[in-house]
């Protein structure tokens, strides 16, 4: 786990940090600036948490303790920030119970229990900046470890002069027909009490975290928020719950002022203006409830990157429902540039072997390539996740460049805008991530050799059986089976590293993917388990993939999204392959539905010549295919299930250095097309 601990630790921008002595900062007092540091109150408030959630045991002490869910997608964090003074010492510390339980400071320093049966102590001691007065503590564990504990967090020293807080936003308690009983989370920092706003108005003022507004009219909607106060002001108001007091005789009416809020990745926030006597509120997509709650504002997750979506509202209460409202549309965060042309050329790279075609320099490498995909890292042995990627030595590939000269081709390269990525697997080399210390060894030597070159990212390349499901393992989207578990945790581990930049692409054969319409290897009495295999490693790491190009050769007859089988070889192979990963499929046997790409996400793949695979499909057969799926014409009998995909990233080849031996047909022909597409 070093490289994970290096990820955490690796901006001390912030914060000045000793490891056991603390230099040249003014001591700190004994005095726990955390609010709810045993998660006594209650709720989770004044934490921020995703994933969290409160238990009564096993506690380290008191009642409650926090539990985090970590997910293959989420570390279940879970954070608070206070007011602190200037180069100051302070000293974190927590009691954590679980597999790999981190304690730190955001920007600064962490440390971590890899596996603590019972409660252990975690402690960090750090000294703020110069000019820093407010600091952000986290916990949190790792993906795909299981859930933790934590209890008893203190962060000790002096708190700096600044308003509490936020508040919790609050929760509905009694309502009658003339009044509402709400209750909240404490704020942290130090607090002389709190104020209940309706708009701008203060409806009460108390020093405890609950009150009762009375005089209200029956029938009568009112939205709350609540602000903390000291000496040195007041905090920012919470978020706003909304109530409908009782004595409704009819249904609301319809809500007004739809609008979306905000957008994340995966989520659409959406808020509206409350309507007069309303219960609680539908959300709507088409005529499909996406949410329901008792305030004027939801968000809507579990979305594609990139997606657009349309909402509407209705409001209800004891006596019906009104009207959907007027909709608004709204698109997922993630639409970023990837530094790719609209539609690249990729191609495979022998930088490790001549394989017949001959070996090619790095900088003889025409500038029509748009993704370079050295190949191949391989590990050490197939259960090792240590991977190695030796070059091509002299004696197989006599005119192999200098390591320093390869290192400065792949620079001008990068100059050129193209990106360089260290493909592993391939034919030959089966990885196998069986085992955490595998899943930790792959994320190192990874690391290593992209650091070693300055890569731009990674290409997953895995064959034969590197991948195969566990009996019985049938959830698409939570899998069981370890290689496939630590495959997804470990590529996100490295994406998280390197940053949004990094460029994660995938070549599965079709085996692997587009079979799992017809048989899934989790669940088939008879099949062969890797059968689909691929489709829950991509589904997890569907918002961090650049681009997937599927092997469109070395296939067997696939059933389509027609109910047909489509051979290799011709325009309509690859236009069904790549229609089910625009449309998305139903995976044999799962009740699971795997959720289209997005079609800047698809390419796919041919061989560059004959002799490069079976399964060579002429320049002109390929292009018909990229004219079927970007425009949508001369399909010949197929009916895209998907549409036409105008933003089709491109074309994936095995290999420059076949297509260099064959004169470079593949790139003269299919570059200036790709070029040419809308």
């Amino acid at each position: 786990m070093n490289n994970l601990r290096y990820f955490l630790a690796a901006s001390t921008t912030a914060l000045t940090v000793a490891a056991g002595v603390i230099v040249g900062a003014t001591p700190a007092a004994a005095a726990n600036l955390l609010g709810n540091p045993g998660f006594e109150s209650g709720t989770l408030a004044p934490w921020t948490c995703s994933l969290g959630s409160l238990v009564t045991t096993p506690v380290h002490t008191g009642t409650k303790a926090l539990q985090g869910a970590t997910s293959a997608s989420d570390t279940a964090r879970c954070a608070q920030t206070v007011a602190v003074l200037p180069n100051t010492a302070y000293r974190l510390t927590g009691w954590v119970r679980g597999n790999y339980v981190y304690l730190g400071v955001t920007g600064g320093t962490s440390t971590w229990a890899p596996s603590a049966a019972n409660y252990t102590q975690l402690t960090v001691n750090f000294t703020t900046a110069a000019n820093q007065t407010s600091v952000e503590v986290y916990t949190h564990g790792w993906y795909g470890q299981g859930a933790y504990l934590a209890d008893d967090i203190s962060l000790d020293g002096p708190g700096g002069t600044s308003p509490p807080g936020v508040p919790a936003t609050p929760t509905v308690g009694t309502t009658t027909d003339t009044s509402v009983t709400l209750s909240w989370g404490a704020s942290s920092g130090t607090v002389t009490g709190y104020r209940v706003y309706e708009g701008t108005t203060i409806k009460a003022d108390t020093t405890a975290t609950n009150t009762t507004i009375t005089g209200l009219a029956p029938c009568s909607t009112h939205t709350y928020a609540v602000a903390a106060y000291n000496t040195d002001g007041e905090s920012a108001k919470s978020g706003t719950v909304t109530v409908t007091t009782t004595g409704c005789t009819t249904a609301p009416p319809t809500p007004t002022g739809l609008t979306v809020t905000g957008t994340t990745d995966t989520s659409i926030t959406l808020r509206w203006t409350a309507a007069s006597g309303a219960s609680g509120y539908h959300v709507y997509e088409g005529t499909t409830r996406v949410a329901t709650g008792t305030g004027t504002t939801a968000t809507v997750s579990g979305l594609a990157t990139c997606s657009t979506h349309s909402y509407t509202v209705s409001a209800y209460n004891a006596n019906g429902e009104s009207a959907k409202s007027s909709p608004v549309s709204g698109t997922t965060a993630g639409c970023g540039n990837t530094g790719l042309p609209k539609h690249a050329l990729i191609g495979y790279l022998h930088a490790s072997f001549a394989n017949g075609s001959g070996y090619t320099r790095l900088a003889d490498v025409p500038a029509a390539w748009d993704i370079i995909n050295l190949s191949f890292g391989e590990p050490t042995s197939v259960t090792s996740g240590d991977i190695r990627f030796n070059r091509c030595p002299v004696t197989e590939c006599p005119n192999v460049e200098s390591d320093a000269d390869f290192t400065a081709a792949i620079r001008a390269k990068q100059v050129q805008g193209k990106k360089v990525l260290l493909s592993i697997g391939g034919q030959n080399g089966q990885v196998q991530l069986n085992s955490t210390a595998a899943r930790d060894t792959f994320v190192s030597s990874v690391s290593a050799i992209i650091d070693r070159y300055g890569l731009d990212g990674l290409d997953v390349d895995f064959e034969g059986h590197s991948l195969i499901l566990d009996a019985g393992d049938n959830n698409v989207a939570n899998p069981t089976t370890p290689v496939i578990v630590n495959l997804i945790a470990a590529l996100k581990t490295l994406k998280a590293r390197y940053g949004s930049g990094f460029v994660l692409t995938m070549a599965p054969e079709t085996f692997f993917v587009q079979l799992g319409y017809q048989f899934y290897g989790g669940n088939c009495g008879g099949c062969d388990r890797r059968a689909g295999a691929y489709l829950p490693v991509i589904h997890a790491l569907r918002h961090d993939i650049t681009v997937l190009h599927v092997q469109d050769y070395n296939s067997g007859p696939i059933m389509g999204l027609d109910n047909q089988y489509h051979t290799m070889g011709g325009a309509d192979f690859h236009i069904a392959m790549t229609d089910m990963l625009v449309a998305g499929f139903p995976v044999a046997g799962t009740g699971f539905t795997f959720p289209a790409l997005r079609p800047d996400q698809i390419a796919f793949g041919t061989p560059a010549a004959v002799s490069a695979g079976n399964g060579f499909t002429s320049p002109a057969a390929v292009q018909a295919a990229l004219t079927c799926l970007v425009r949508g014409t001369s399909c010949g009998g197929y009916a895209l299930r998907g549409g036409p995909s105008p933003n089709l990233r491109g074309l994936m080849t095995w290999s420059i250095n076949w297509d260099r031996y064959y004169g470079w047909e593949f790139m003269n022909n299919h570059e200036p097309f790709l070029n040419a597409l809308p």
